[in-house]
């Protein structure tokens, strides 16, 4: 299912998925991490007047202390020059993966952990911008408690699940929610209103998303870190949607960490490509029509299959392509080597051809 940059829901709401960085001005993988056990313990208060809860609470109350007791200390907070996300704790080698709009084009960083205590220097290992994701490391990387990072496959909707990060400013913050879909593809858009980068297989969440938790956990009630939360919906007019967030699965994000940490750029992105070069095309009302060719990439399927600079795509796969991010989050959802029809309007008037599509580049 395809989830617009500004879509209209079954009611009279149009969403925008905005990126979730809060400014400075706001107050091989290893899993060195054991997952929590949800027994049963004592409340950790007395209630009044004697009345105990049911044990079915105390046994979920439990759960979610023992969880936050593992997790929260491998969840740090990400300072830039210009504003702060979150980032969590990936090996015992002090890398630390996080959004590629957290780190935007810094290549220094102060980290702080959620436990407290200084601050520590980091720098950039890579990025992919395309996936909103990257790595950093920390140069102490002493006490340092790497997460541990769950199948994201195996998740269902309706299961439980914990954010955790920096929103406004706020250290270790933990927010509470289910998973609400999966397989959403969605696209962000920066604070200037430029498009970000479309996620493929994103996990829908009710788990509060603010400005700050970009580059956190979302973790399941074994204490497994099997998102990275990374949009939040806005209304236009109203504000925050609460309970609409995304997160980036657990098997894309280490995939894409352990390929930037081995090989310092990302050389499989599993995301397929048409080998254009884009922008959106108006029509004369103003409105979108489809998406301009600028450049073709030589050799590459639509340079194969006749598509030139100056065309107009107007539809891949019988999907609509009026805008870039439509024409992107269509390629997120297919595979490199799949054979697409793709209908443009050229020189002599609209056509149909059938391209084989290549594989996304990566970045460093």
């Amino acid at each position: 299912m395809i989830t617009q940059v500004t879509a209209r829901s079954t009611g009279p709401l149009a969403l925008v998925l905005v990126v979730a960085t809060a400014a400075c001005t706001a107050p091989s993988h290893t899993t060195g991490a054991t997952p929590a056990s949800p027994a049963v313990s004592a409340p950790s208060q007395n209630h009044s007047q004697g009345v105990r809860p049911p044990a079915a609470a105390v046994a979920m109350e439990s759960a979610y202390e023992q969880v936050i007791k593992r997790v929260l200390p491998s969840i740090v907070q990400i300072t830039t020059g210009t504003g702060l996300g979150s980032g969590v704790v990936f090996d015992t080698h002090g890398h630390i993966v996080t959004n590629a709009h957290v780190v935007g084009q810094a290549r220094e960083f102060q980290v702080t952990l959620a436990t407290g205590g200084q601050a520590r220097s980091a720098t950039l290992v890579g990025t992919f911008s395309a996936g909103d994701l990257a790595v950093i490391k920390v140069a102490d990387d002493h006490g340092l408690a790497p997460a541990a990072f769950g199948d994201s496959a195996n998740l269902r909707v309706g299961q439980m699940v914990l954010a955790m990060g920096n929103p406004l400013g706020f250290s270790g913050t933990v927010t509470q929610g289910i998973v609400s879909a999966l397989g959403r593809t969605v696209s962000g858009q920066d604070d200037d209103g430029a498009p970000g980068a479309t996620i493929a297989d994103a996990i829908q969440t009710s788990a509060a998303i603010n400005r700050g938790n970009s580059g956190g956990a979302l973790v399941d009630l074994s204490g497994r870190v099997v998102g990275i939360p990374t949009l939040a919906a806005t209304d236009p007019k109203l504000g925050a949607a609460n309970g609409i967030g995304f997160a980036i699965p657990s098997a894309t994000a280490s995939d894409i960490a352990n390929q930037l940490i081995r090989q310092g750029k990302v050389v499989n992105t599993h995301r397929a490509a048409l080998g254009v070069r884009v922008g959106t095309a108006i029509g004369e009302d103003g409105e979108p029509i489809g998406v301009a060719v600028g450049a073709i990439t030589p050799g590459g399927g639509a340079a194969k299959a006749g598509i030139r600079p100056g065309d107009v795509i107007l539809s891949v796969n019988g999907s609509p392509t009026p805008t870039t991010t439509a024409l992107a989050q269509v390629l997120a959802t297919l595979s490199p080597g799949k054979q697409v029809k793709v209908e443009y309007l050229g020189e002599t008037g609209e056509r149909t051809v059938t391209v084989t599509l290549s594989e996304l580049p990566g970045g460093s």
